[in-house]
């Protein structure tokens, strides 16, 4: 798959993964959040918890549940520090690290607390 198609697939992934969330409850903050440290997928709101949520769409769930690994944590771990420090709002919030796997012909899997940081 070219870089074109792969762009493309990841942003069906992401736009299924926060229907998804919204449809349990989440108030979608962000998408595709850059920062100088990386990148994050999706921050969400569900009353007093922000979630930083990584999405993986692969053929199969078990593919993009590999997909989430050491590296792919801490790049998400450091862009949430650096979205906090922007949103002072949320100081007082708590913070969850989720995930969400998109699989072809299947609703996503959401994962809550899918890994840890201190913060």
């Amino acid at each position: 798959m070219n870089r074109a198609a792969r762009e493309r697939h990841g942003r069906r992934a992401e736009q299924a993964a926060a229907w998804w969330l919204r449809c349990k409850g989440y108030r979608i903050l962000a998408m595709r959040y850059k920062t100088p440290v990386g990148e994050i997928d999706i921050v969400a709101r569900r009353g007093n918890t922000v979630v930083f949520i990584e999405v993986k769409g692969r053929k199969r769930r078990h593919d993009a549940a590999n997909a989430i690994h050491a590296r792919n944590q801490a790049r998400v771990v450091r862009a949430a520090q650096w979205w906090l420090q922007r949103h002072p709002l949320f100081e007082q919030s708590q913070v969850r690290f989720d995930a969400c796997l998109v699989a072809w012909y299947r609703f996503p899997h959401h994962i809550p607390h899918a890994f840890t940081a201190t913060m």
